[in-house]
């Protein structure tokens, strides 16, 4: 019997898209924003959406689909052509679009808790120890799911040598718990072996979800 994560779970490409708002907009880009969950919420295919705010200026959505399919029809929605109608009033350049792989993922099959923060982590690998990155990001998915307080948890590959890890909590105390436990520490002492330069690491607001 299927439950209701191991739907969630059953996610194998995404976005992640970051935009960078005109001096002034920064209210107007997070009302588009949040104002695009009903139109997500509509979408069968886009299977997680989550609206984002990096820092002042700089917000983002990262999202998953069970297929190459699925994001294809959400960059033909209404919220993408949406996005690029307004983006020369609202944003200072174009948004930034990556297309992901998913690795390995754990997500809520309910909604009982809220994300409201998260993290966005980006790893560069050294020549010949991409497939080391990959090991290693997937090893971790056990570990994440014994944290209560990492609700959703993305290892990601945008590139041949670029990886990363996009995840969310419910507050900051869970953040910070995960950035204390063990993926994180792993991470760290294995960086100098398997990474070109340290771990890019953002704090990350979530403004709008859809599990």
């Amino acid at each position: 019997m299927t439950t209701q994560s191991q739907k969630a779970e059953n996610v194998h490409v995404g976005l992640l898209v970051r935009l960078e708002a005109k001096a002034g907009k920064e209210a107007d880009v997070q009302k588009f924003l949040e104002g695009g969950l009903p139109v997500v919420q509509a979408e069968p295919a886009t299977a997680q959406w989550f609206a984002l705010r990096f820092g002042p200026t700089t917000f983002g959505i990262f999202d998953t689909f069970a297929d190459e399919a699925g994001r294809e029809a959400h960059l033909g929605g209404r919220v993408a052509a949406a996005l690029m109608a307004q983006a020369p009033d609202l944003l200072s350049q174009p948004p930034s679009l990556q297309q992901v792989d998913l690795l390995a993922t754990k997500a809520q099959g309910t909604p009982e808790a809220s994300d409201k923060r998260a993290l966005v982590v980006l790893l560069e690998a050294k020549a010949g120890k991409e497939a080391d990155v990959q090991k290693f990001l997937e090893g971790g998915l056990p570990i994440v799911r014994d944290e209560p307080a990492t609700l959703h948890w993305y290892a990601l590959r945008l590139s041949p040598t670029t990886f990363g890890i996009v995840d969310t909590f419910p507050d900051e105390a869970g953040r910070q718990a995960h950035l204390s436990g063990k993926v994180a520490a792993a991470l760290m002492a294995n960086a100098p072996e398997l990474l070109s330069r340290p771990p890019s690491i953002e704090k990350v607001d979530v403004l709008a979800v859809k599990r």
